[in-house]
């Protein structure tokens, strides 16, 4: 008699075996109609777990991975410090996989995870990522995700992030308010949430101001071409009728930004001023001192990773639904005087 394993039950239910396996083992991702064909098949073929492979599927690696699309950039290193903090506390090694924001090296990475070398996922997408099915299947193998900073929206999964509609709106009302009437906002992506909302909240503060939104004052960035990106923002200021504010969305465009205004000899802050979202500790000793809204990127990763060892501790309780939400700071440096 053949064997009655969990690939002839997924085979003959039409199922995937991941899918089969949950049912099976009554988690609340599976359906209970799906769970009764399951149960039934199941005693209908006198299927008997084996107990060597459950042993393995319970067996923990004692390691959770962290995909991030970079590491120059100061937030995510900040980031990787609060997730070590939670980590060590629990007896955990940390993987930290760098995706250099391009789509492909995420998806390869998801699916050498799918190996089950990890018990779980720390992720902030790339910014070339637009499709994010190797995520799903991911998380259909039973590997936890929580996002950070740069999160899927349509992914059920559990994310810890930041106010970045009303720091955006902070942002460009505060450049508004030291008298920037054409103010350009230079985004990293528009796959990213996080780029997306900081540039709603620049548009919502020209409508509270009466100011007209200039679409053409939007500079979408590449994500991975620093060298494009520094001609963009070289030509943009070279315009008869330039920006008289620069909003950067990350810290590298706010860099770029004083690179070409130094070439172009505009002064910061009496031609251009300049604000952007950065974590650099260095913020407060480039010349001029750069105005920043600051992310408490460590307590994310700590928060990220304590959301993260509750999901893999308590798998009998769904966490997809959590959402923390941390506050930036606006911090007033020269560059906007």
């Amino acid at each position: 008699m053949a064997t009655v394993d969990l690939k002839r039950l997924a085979k003959e239910l039409n199922l995937a075996v991941s899918t089969v396996s949950r049912a099976l083992r009554d988690s609340y991702e599976i359906s209970a109609e799906t769970k009764q064909r399951v149960f039934e098949l199941a005693r209908k073929l006198n299927y008997v777990p084996n107990p060597y492979a459950s042993s393995l599927r319970k067996h923990k690696s004692k390691t959770i991975a962290v995909v991030i699309p970079e590491i120059a950039n100061n937030f995510f290193a900040l980031a990787i410090n609060g997730i070590e903090s939670i980590a060590q506390e629990k007896g955990y090694h940390v993987l930290i996989y760098l995706t250099h924001e391009q789509y492909a090296r995420e998806l390869s990475i998801s699916r050498h995870l799918q190996s089950g070398r990890v018990d779980g996922l720390l992720v902030s997408l790339s910014g070339e990522t637009n499709n994010y099915d190797h995520l799903q299947e991911l998380k259909q193998t039973g590997v936890p995700i929580v996002f950070f900073d740069r999160i899927c929206e349509s992914l059920n999964s559990a994310r810890v992030i930041t106010n970045d509609f009303e720091s955006g709106m902070k942002a460009a009302d505060h450049l508004i308010e030291r008298g920037c009437r054409r103010i350009a906002y230079l985004s990293i992506s528009h796959n990213l949430s996080i780029a997306n909302k900081r540039m709603d909240g620049y548009i919502r503060a020209h409508e509270k101001h009466g100011l007209p939104f200039d679409p053409k004052l939007v500079l979408q960035c590449s994500a991975n071409d620093n060298d494009g990106n520094y001609k963009a923002i070289l030509n943009l200021l070279k315009k008869k009728n330039r920006p008289d504010g620069i909003f950067a969305s990350v810290e590298k465009l706010a860099i770029l930004s004083y690179q070409a205004c130094d070439e172009l000899k505009l002064r910061i802050p009496e031609d251009v001023k300049v604000l952007g979202f950065s974590n650099l500790e260095t913020a407060a000793w480039l010349n001029p001192s750069l105005t920043t809204i600051t992310q408490p990127a460590f307590e994310i990763g700590k928060e990220a990773a304590a959301l993260l060892f509750k999901t893999i501790e308590k798998k009998s309780m769904n966490f997809s639904e959590e959402k923390l939400v941390l506050n930036s700071t606006l911090i007033v440096r020269n560059s906007t005087k």
